[in-house]
């Protein structure tokens, strides 16, 4: 069997547990069975090849991401046991008044972190992936109520443990606080290896294990990790703009998920973690693609009834166009967002309002919010 780390003994709250430190990657003695991965990596590279060549039914990519990302942030979030819905969050960025707003933030706060990290990685003179930018991410990432007392940014100082009501039966425990550093810096070498010898998609699985088993952060190292999949896909060429949702497969298999990170360090079983890795992003891909299959038919057949009204105005085409992006808004926010007056833009909504386009939420006659609600109801299949 092949031992993928040690045990060394730590302390916390007076008891001595056993932390796991693991190996440098790449896997070793034995190395990484081929035959496992060489099918399943093909098939999972050609859903993501698939995947960006279908983007192009959309006329815009701005429209495909906006709800990408929404999504990733959303069950990634999740994951980790936030309540948020997509409405949720789409009415927060309208501007109304959501019940759950911690919930939310952790959510918004995904979102910020994750542009942050793409952004800086597409800047030469940017950051690249390493420590400093998992720092700054997790710095966004825990930016409010819930995650001001967990050391924002920082790499934990104490020991931590995951399962269990106590580090003395807790499921598992990561590496003394001690070691921490040293195993980031072997992994960010992982990373930047000029000359590997495994595909981008075995080593960016690998790269996620290996930062859940350190844990670096007193919390949100489950979202840490899920966002250096999305990162990594882009800056290792496997896709040119994050439109996969991973985070959807894993949540949907929590219980294996974690069963196979777990098989790692128990087991020392890479293969087996390595196949529901690229299984998974093969199944994300494809669901992604049937997303985008199903979006542009729905934006299509609607523009084509807009276009069909005898009384359409270049101010209704303006505001569709801006739905995908808006998909729950004001007539105050049409107003801004096509920089017209709010006659023009109340008719504007009106004509979308008749076509059974957008829906009016509220039943008020002041303060009210549309939607677009056949949108909404797709991206929250």
């Amino acid at each position: 069997m092949r031992v993928t780390g040690t045990y060394v003994t730590s302390t916390t709250l007076g008891e001595s547990v056993r932390a796991f430190v693991p190996h440098a990657l790449p896997p070793a003695e034995p190395e990484l069975d081929a035959a496992c991965y060489a099918e399943l990596n093909r098939t999972a590279e050609l859903a993501l090849a698939r995947l960006a060549g279908v983007a192009g039914l959309v006329p815009s990519i701005d429209w495909l991401l906006y709800s990408a990302i929404r999504k990733e942030a959303l069950l990634t979030s999740q994951i980790e046991g936030t309540q948020a819905t997509l409405v949720d969050l789409f009415d927060k960025e309208a501007g109304l008044v959501v019940s759950n707003t911690d919930d939310v933030e952790e959510v918004t706060n995904y979102l910020r972190a994750f542009r942050w990290t793409e952004q800086t990685l597409r800047d030469p003179n940017g950051l690249p992936m390493s420590v400093r930018l998992m720092r700054q991410a997790h710095r966004l990432l825990m930016d409010g109520a819930r995650g001001s007392g967990r050391q924002p940014g920082e790499l934990r100082q104490s020991q931590n443990w995951i399962g269990g009501t106590r580090p003395g039966n807790a499921v598992f425990v990561p590496p003394p606080p001690t070691q921490v550093p040293a195993l980031l810096a072997d992994l960010e070498r992982f990373i930047h290896d000029t000359r590997p010898t495994l595909p981008p998609l075995v080593r960016i699985g690998l790269v996620h294990v290996q930062f859940e088993t350190i844990h670096p952060f007193l919390d949100g190292n489950g979202r840490i990790g899920r966002l250096l999949i999305a990162a990594l896909m882009e800056q290792w060429g496997l896709l040119s703009e994050p439109l996969v949702y991973v985070s959807a497969y894993l949540k949907q298999h929590q219980t294996e998920y974690y069963r196979r990170l777990s098989a790692v360090r128990t087991d020392g079983d890479w293969e087996s973690w390595v196949v529901f890795f690229l299984e998974g992003v093969a199944r994300a891909a494809d669901t992604a693609e049937r997303g985008i299959v199903a979006l542009a038919s729905l934006i299509n057949t609607d523009r084509r009834r807009l276009l069909q009204e005898p009384r359409i105005t270049p101010a209704s085409l303006r505001l569709f166009e801006l739905l995908p992006l808006m998909p729950i808004f004001s007539i105050d926010q049409v107003c801004e967002r096509l920089g017209t007056t709010f006659p023009t833009a109340n008719a504007a909504v009106k004509t979308l309002e008749k076509l059974g386009i957008v829906v009016e939420q509220t039943g008020q006659k002041k303060n009210r919010h549309y939607s677009y609600q056949a949108y909404v109801e797709l991206l929250s299949d």
